[in-house]
């Protein structure tokens, strides 16, 4: 018999211990349903993205994540275009060029949000008779903080001296998160690029606009950002 072993004792004796009552509680507990899961995993989504979307997006019918925004192609004396380069937080080795602009605020019109954005990403002022259109309409759906969105845009036109000074100060925290840098690049320089590029065609559009706008609005439809 091993030392300090009580005589007559087997492992009987300890399979014939009662369970601990928490014990017994916690084997009550079914699992989680796959169904459960899925609930869960979405709710732990959605407090991530009411961290990272703003008051102007809302849920549309197609029950995606929607606004509407103005964009604006901003022209210097050298026909170059002003474009910000961004990169896919989840997936950082893709970048894509695309235009000055944003989200429309409550009460705002389309001219009004467009002059805002261009001061509020670039530090630079146009005036709102200084657009012309809207001249491209398109709907948009790409992938921010974790989720598809919808956004229903308005291009605009407007030509500037360009002094070389572009400023970020008016930059939110969502911005500084995903926006690289900012640059004035020629429609060819956007052609040579490996970077993708919003508005695909948006080589195409410029060249045309700088050619002469012939008053029609070019709409592009629904796109995959």
């Amino acid at each position: 018999m091993p030392e300090g072993a009580t005589p007559g004792a087997d492992r009987s004796d300890f399979r014939a211990s009662p369970e601990p009552a928490d014990a017994r509680d916690a084997a009550d507990v079914p699992e989680p349903t796959d169904a459960q899961r899925t609930a869960a995993a979405a709710l732990v989504a959605a407090q991530e993205r009411s961290v990272q979307l703003d008051a102007g997006w809302s849920v549309g019918p197609t029950g995606m994540r929607t606004r509407h925004a103005a964009r604006v192609l901003l022209v210097d004396d050298q026909d170059r275009v002003l474009v910000v380069r961004g990169h896919d937080a989840d997936e950082p080795s893709r970048h894509w060029w695309f235009t000055v602009g944003g989200g429309i605020d409550p009460g705002e019109s389309a001219h009004e949000a467009a002059v805002r954005e261009v001061f509020e990403e670039s530090g630079l002022r146009v005036a709102p008779e200084d657009l012309v259109g809207p001249v491209v309409t398109r709907s948009a759906i790409f992938d921010f903080a974790r989720e598809s969105c919808l956004q229903h845009e308005e291009f605009f036109f407007a030509r500037v001296a360009h002094d070389g000074r572009l400023v970020r100060d008016g930059w939110t925290e969502i911005e500084t998160g995903f926006i690289d840098e900012m640059a004035w690049l020629t429609t060819t320089e956007l052609r040579a690029t490996t970077d993708e590029v919003f508005p695909r065609d948006l080589p195409d559009i410029v060249d045309d606009l700088v050619a002469g706008w012939d008053g029609v609005v070019r709409a592009i439809g629904l796109e995959r950002d």
